[in-house]
């Protein structure tokens, strides 16, 4: 169970044999690390399906290996986008085995890795084309947990500039709150050799230029997003989870953020964020691995209107996406331009 879709397990990995499972995309949403948030986006789930198979099935065109199996239709058959008649939130992938790692005295310990078949790499791969205001970027700048240098570039970013090349980062996949690492870190904590990383970069460098591609039919700017990796039965690299939704890339419209961001923001100008950053810092400091247990405050529902404008951005951009109107959504640019007046 998880906070945005369900897993189900059809038959478990074990040893170099990938596992089944169906991922059921629902229309819960999170936010800063949460978790489910207290209500739901209408038809979230079903875009988010229907998108990320549009996006596995580019990816795969491009001789991309992923997890991907096709999407479940209403009579239970596996089939790709362009076959299916109505939307669907039900996907079928191939599981690799997880080895989380152990939290104990205030820290996540990681065993070396022994083999390199059928197995999670624990990393969220990043990509930066833009560095837009809401950034995670610039908090850790400011808090000096990093330096522009530590990124590669050349001078001290400002919000909102399009970088002259990608910027590729790197944080943990499976602890409580994801943390930002340099890719060093990541090389030790996955037990990964240079030949790995260079592999790693190079498949994300095709992703994000896929989607850049795919965003632009609907006049979408791909400033960034998030891809995640494993390897499968024979030690080949594997794209896995989804890729290319609006959940996992920031995408803007004109230059209005298009994505989950909306959400984002919205929650970044309540007192529950406030609360938020205080209780991760107190978990920080005291070596508390859920920070969730210890936040004075719950979160408050979407504003009144702005929950059915995040739900038309999520199909309307299905429909772009996939170049059929499969959901009956208003165009994109009359969601942004509503998203505007609610705005002021």
């Amino acid at each position: 169970m998880g906070s945005v879709k369900d897993l189900e397990i059809l038959k478990k990995p074990e040893g170099d044999n990938l596992g089944l499972g169906r991922f059921t995309f629902s229309d819960d949403y999170s936010v800063l690390d949460f978790g489910k948030m207290p209500d739901s986006i209408k038809g979230k789930g079903v875009s988010l399906c229907m998108t990320g198979g549009y996006c596995f099935e580019q990816a795969e065109e491009q001789g991309i290996n992923t997890h991907y199996r096709g999407l479940v239709n209403k009579d239970g058959e596996v089939v790709y986008t362009d076959e299916l008649d109505e939307p669907t939130n039900v996907m079928e992938v191939n599981l690799v085995r997880v080895f989380p790692p152990e939290f104990r005295d205030g820290e996540y310990h990681y065993a070396n890795r022994q083999t390199t078949n059928n197995l999670l790499i624990p990393l969220e791969i990043i990509y930066r084309n833009y560095l837009p205001k809401g950034s995670s970027v610039f908090r850790r700048l400011e808090r000096r947990d990093i330096s522009y240098q530590d990124l590669e570039l050349d001078h001290y970013p400002e919000k909102g500039e399009k970088l002259s090349q990608p910027l590729f980062d790197v944080s943990t996949k499976l602890e409580e709150t994801d943390r930002y690492i340099t890719w060093e870190e990541a090389q030790k904590l996955a037990s990964l050799n240079n030949a790995e990383v260079d592999e790693i970069k190079e498949t994300l460098s095709k992703i994000n230029n896929l989607i850049t591609k795919i965003a632009s039919k609907a006049g979408l700017v791909n400033e960034d997003g998030k891809i995640e990796l494993a390897y499968d039965s024979n030690g080949r690299l594997m794209l896995i989870d989804v890729l290319g939704t609006l959940d996992e890339c920031r995408f803007t419209y004109e230059g209005i953020p298009v994505s989950k961001e909306i959400a984002r923001e919205y929650y970044r100008n309540t007192f529950w964020a406030d609360d938020v950053e205080t209780a991760k810092r107190v978990a920080k400091e005291n070596g508390i691995e859920d920070w969730r247990k210890i936040c004075r405050s719950e979160p408050p529902q979407l504003g009144v209107g702005l929950d059915r404008i995040v739900s038309n951005m999520y199909t309307s951009t299905a429909n772009e996406f996939l170049g059929r109107k499969i959901f009956d959504a208003p165009k994109l640019g009359a969601v942004v331009g509503e998203y505007l007046e609610w705005y002021k």
